[in-house]
């Protein structure tokens, strides 16, 4: 049976004209109006015909139109600029049950009590509160299925730093630490309005079975925001006031923070 023809809804520009919706600055809003663009980031994601999909900030709602042209079960956007919640209406009458938007703060919203497993989740995630957005998904990530998020480049590029690189730091350990990276396509300034200031990257993020290796998340925490606080030094000056030994770990105490694993990492959470 051929998929249905999706509807036909206005174009973006109009949605923006008629709720009035320029962009914010203090909600950190860019809106990303090319749909094909937001029909590759859908397709970034996988297959979403299972998933409850969850959006952050849908704005006038292009990548919310491509998630669910894409096929997936359902779309919850989580969206705090009231605007948009009533602009939002457009695609509830459209897709019926499919498109459902929160009026809520995406920082303070337990996604996971929203709705049943699988979940997914596909943003483009304002600029402002991405990384503690990540930070906060990542402490819950056995609620996920998969992550496709849009970031400024230069935080994507420290999610899926290596060792010995100058982008490797504590996000780069506590994401590879559970999820496997792949940054997927960088996407120009230009595609926005009004253009943000630097380059964007989509990233999709899947969660490993297990972590990559036993360590608790505070311990972990604590030995990164040590060690790269002072990432010039070695870490027997970086991590003294932890008070470890760290040769007993098999570890070498003249190296830098930017030189040890992941396993290692988390081998010195173990231990504190």
């Amino acid at each position: 049976m051929a998929a249905p023809e999706p509807p036909v809804l206005p174009p973006l520009r109009t949605v923006i004209r008629d709720f009035g919706l320029g962009a914010r600055k203090s909600l950190g809003q860019h809106f990303l109006l090319d749909l094909n663009l937001c029909a590759r980031i859908a397709r970034s994601a996988g297959d979403l015909t299972q998933a409850t999909v969850f959006e952050i900030g849908p704005g006038p709602g292009g990548l919310t139109r491509a998630l669910l042209d894409a096929g997936a079960a359902r779309v919850i956007a989580i969206e705090r600029d009231a605007r948009c919640v009533e602009a939002f209406r457009v695609l509830s009458e459209a897709y019926g049950d499919r498109a459902q938007v929160v009026a809520a703060d995406a920082l303070k919203t337990d996604l996971a009590e929203l709705a049943p497993a699988p979940r997914r989740i596909v943003a483009n995630l304002p600029y402002n509160v991405g990384t503690p957005l990540l930070i906060g998904w990542l402490k819950r990530i056995n609620d996920f299925e998969g992550l496709t998020l849009m970031f400024q480049k230069e935080v994507a590029d420290r999610l899926a730093a290596e060792p010995r690189s100058k982008d490797y730091g504590r996000l780069s350990v506590i994401t590879q630490w559970l999820c496997e990276v792949r940054p997927d396509f960088n996407v120009a300034k230009t595609a926005f309005t009004p253009p943000p200031k630097v380059a964007s990257t989509v990233v999709s993020l899947t969660p490993r079975p297990a972590p990559l290796a036993p360590a608790p998340w505070e311990a972990l925490e604590t030995v990164t925001a040590a060690a790269f606080g002072q990432r010039r030094k070695m870490i027997r000056s970086s991590l003294k006031k932890l008070g470890l030994d760290l040769e007993a770990l098999g570890l070498d105490p003249t190296q830098r923070a930017e030189e040890l694993s992941v396993e290692q990492f988390c081998a010195i959470a173990r231990a504190l």
